[in-house]
């Protein structure tokens, strides 16, 4: 039996693999991607949240690094307002740690080193008249507030995909790659899932499996060397510490800096750590050390202090960094570096680092890699096309809400709002010609109804209630062990259902 022949085969379900696919399916390429888990189930659900330039790399001198990712921030704003939104971050001055002069300066090169449209610029803030203040502590005087944004991670990921999949991309959550034969012109991949074990062929590997890309290269390269630098960063998440939708951006003792953001209305998000992490450590979670170190350095800041009894949720994912051989975990680079080889058999690229901001141009620029292997052009296609949902202006979000009220006058405004941040104008597809709540089927609380279950199952890849409760949704912080049962036997009972879920959603939605 002779089997179908892909262009390109990328192993690794992270942003970096899926924004390959994407860009692979939009020039007409055959693509396939293989996910062992779920999507975006590792480090790309596991980020900071924010598309930003890194104001901290220029601290390192990583001017081409913070340029490029600049140069994005509104790129990505433009194609999904619905999950990237502007954001105000204050960084107060705090006496014995980076002088004003020197933050001034930083932000300057901070505004001015990328094209900037949208996003106001810094302003300088006197924090005992400025409402911002109110939390901190009356020792901090000045500060400054400068832009970024903010971007819901793990919904980022699944509409890549999803765009992929309307392209053409064949995608395949729950599939592990467990064997690679490197012929001469050509890939042959053996896949296992729960319901089989299937052989593929392709002419061109991606392997962009993140923290796993070295032990996928050992796969076909038993001699390879280990070229990552393996990193864990930790958050903390507890409930809203401010009032307002601004983040702040603490500078700590030990020369790192350390976030509070908004998150989910109701909680506040701080993070992140660098620790050292290796494969035999087991799955990534936050260590006792790590809660310390995060409540201590929200506490030199916050009037009230942040506590371990205040935790009410953590996350950890591990960075897969190229091996600079930088002595220390933090300033290890950020910027995405590529391995490719022809020489030896069939072309292969192996994709290291890269960040959430730099997604799009890092698989535009693996299309320029593989541009002769491929035999595609590389005109950028993707810099002007919104992901699912995103086809409205980056200040039209209340617009949106609010002809969805009008039409749908039986949903709060709450949860109106949550759809749109979501789904964007996707609400309405998946809300249909529902009338009444009845119609959305049943209700498993939090603002979560089946008619989104049978969404996410039949659009964005979704297996488990883990998908849906802590990845596209973030509605496990509000649900209680009952509900969140309730959605866990939900899947059970449906799963084996998912695939005609998936072909009636192809041909009933473009």
């Amino acid at each position: 039996m002779t089997l179908a022949m892909y262009d390109l085969a990328i192993i690794g379900g992270g942003i970096n693999g899926v924004g390959i696919a994407r860009d692979a399916a939009g020039r007409g390429l055959k693509v396939l991607l293989v996910e062992k888990d779920d999507l975006a189930s590792h480090t790309s659900s596991a980020s900071t949240k924010l598309v930003h330039g890194g104001l901290r790399y220029l601290e390192h001198y990583e001017f081409a690094l913070v340029r490029k990712a600049l140069k994005e921030r509104e790129v990505l704003l433009r194609n999904a307002p619905h999950i990237i939104w502007p954001m105000r971050f204050v960084l107060p001055v705090d006496e014995g740690m980076r002088p004003a002069w020197f933050l001034r300066l930083g932000l300057f090169l901070y505004d001015h080193l990328g094209p900037r449209s949208v996003l106001p610029g810094t302003k300088g803030l006197n924090l005992l008249y400025d409402v911002r203040g109110n939390p901190l502590q009356k020792r901090l005087k000045k500060g400054f507030a400068y832009s970024d944004c903010w971007v819901d991670d793990a919904r980022l990921v699944s509409l890549t995909a999803r765009d992929a999949k309307q392209r053409g991309a064949d995608i395949r959550v729950q599939t592990e790659c467990v064997a690679i034969d490197r012929g001469a012109d050509h890939w042959t991949l053996q896949l296992r899932s729960s319901a089989k074990e299937v052989s593929e062929q392709a002419k061109t590997l991606v392997n962009a499996a993140g923290p796993w890309v070295d032990p996928v290269t050992a796969l076909y390269d038993a001699d390879s060397s280990a070229k990552l630098r393996l990193v864990k960063g930790s958050h903390i998440v507890i409930a809203r510490k401010y009032e307002g939708d601004h983040s702040y951006i603490f500078q700590n003792r030990d020369g790192r800096i350390v976030f509070a953001i908004p998150y989910e209305g109701t909680h506040t998000l701080i993070g992140t750590t660098d620790q050292p992490w290796r494969y035999d450590e087991g799955p990534a979670k936050i260590s006792d050390d790590e809660i310390d170190y995060l409540c201590s350095a929200a506490s030199e800041y916050f009037a009230q202090a942040v506590t371990r009894d205040d935790v009410q949720w953590t996350y950890s994912g591990v960075r897969p960094l190229f091996d600079d051989h930088s002595q220390s975990a933090s300033t290890v680079t950020r910027d995405y570096v590529f391995d490719y080889n022809d020489t030896e058999g069939a072309p292969v690229l192996s994709v290291f680092g890269g960040k959430i901001t730099t997604y799009r141009v890092l698989a535009r620029q693996a299309m320029k890699t593989l541009k002769s292997a491929l035999q595609v052009e590389t005109e950028d296609w993707t810099k002007d096309a919104p992901l699912p949902g995103g086809d409205f202006p980056e200040d039209g979000f209340d617009t949106l809400v609010g002809q969805y009220m009008q039409r749908w006058k039986f949903i709060n405004e709450e949860l109106m709002i949550r759809l749109v941040r979501a789904y964007g104008t996707d609400t309405a597809n998946m809300l249909g010609d529902a009338s009444d709540r009845t119609e959305l089927g049943q209700y498993f609380g939090a603002g979560l109804y089946e008619v989104e279950l049978q969404w996410l199952a039949a659009h964005e890849f979704a297996t488990s209630a883990e998908d849906v409760l802590w990845r596209r949704t973030k509605l496990g912080l509000r649900m209680n062990d009952t509900e969140q049962k309730a959605v866990v036997n939900w899947f059970s009972f449906h799963s084996s259902s998912r695939e005609s879920l998936e072909d009636k959603a192809t041909g009933s939605v473009t």
